[in-house]
């Protein structure tokens, strides 16, 4: 069962918006799952197995699990079967911590997937249902931004991934489809470097994430945001 299970839309979305917190927490020997609800295609220089290679490959780097369902690229919508999909998911794994896509975003995909992460969390924890497992609720839900559009948004918190931003470019490369043979998508994991180096001076530290908690987070002493 998984600690923390991360949601998006397509594969590279988790490594987008969150690699190097992914491999920061592999690395202390969390569990962390990744679900990506369609598996991208199509696009201009991808095919199915040629992506699924890719995410396993990035899942390799980032020392993460993998499932990708089989949603609709293009035309995913937030809807009961969608929402079932993902919550029976997170009845099989039981995180404790669940990440969604933020919710605010050019891309209609990106969109849905945020509102079906959220829904698919209640949906988890109905009783007297037809969907597999046990009823489970995850505790804490946290945001990442993997967007289209160029936001810039103040986060609940930063996540200091200075000794693990190498993993989460490495994790990046891995999609070759999207980065190295799509011109018009060349400069992203240069941008991703940018991003998340601006997020670190921001915080102090080499390079860090950011997130947007759902509810207040709480912590049992200030000293633990230090």
């Amino acid at each position: 069962m998984a600690d923390v299970v991360c949601v998006g839309a397509h594969p590279d979305d988790v490594e987008i918006g969150m690699g190097g917190t992914v491999a920061a927490l592999t690395s202390r020997g969390a569990d962390v799952l990744i679900v990506d609800l369609t598996d991208g295609e199509p696009t201009p220089r991808g095919t199915h197995e040629q992506r699924m290679m890719e995410a396993s490959e990035a899942s390799r780097l980032l020392g993460c699990r993998r499932v990708t369902l089989d949603l609709p690229n293009r035309y995913l919508f937030d809807c009961a079967e969608s929402r079932t999909a993902l919550a029976e998911v997170l009845r099989d794994e039981r995180p404790t911590v669940l990440f969604s896509p933020y919710p605010e975003d050019a891309h209609p995909d990106h969109l849905a997937a945020s509102r079906i992460t959220e829904a698919a969390r209640f949906y988890a924890k109905l009783t007297k249902t037809d969907m597999r497992g046990e009823p489970h609720y995850a505790a804490r839900v946290y945001r990442y931004m993997a967007v289209h559009l160029r936001l810039v948004r103040e986060p609940s918190f930063l996540c200091d991934i200075s000794s693990t931003l190498p993993a989460k470019l490495a994790a990046l490369g891995a999609y070759r489809s999207q980065f190295e043979d799509n011109d018009a998508n060349a400069g992203i994991i240069g941008l991703m470097e940018q991003t998340a180096r601006m997020w670190g001076g921001i915080g102090r530290v080499g390079a860090a994430e950011p997130f947007f908690a759902l509810e207040p987070p709480v912590v049992r002493s200030v000293l633990e945001l230090l």
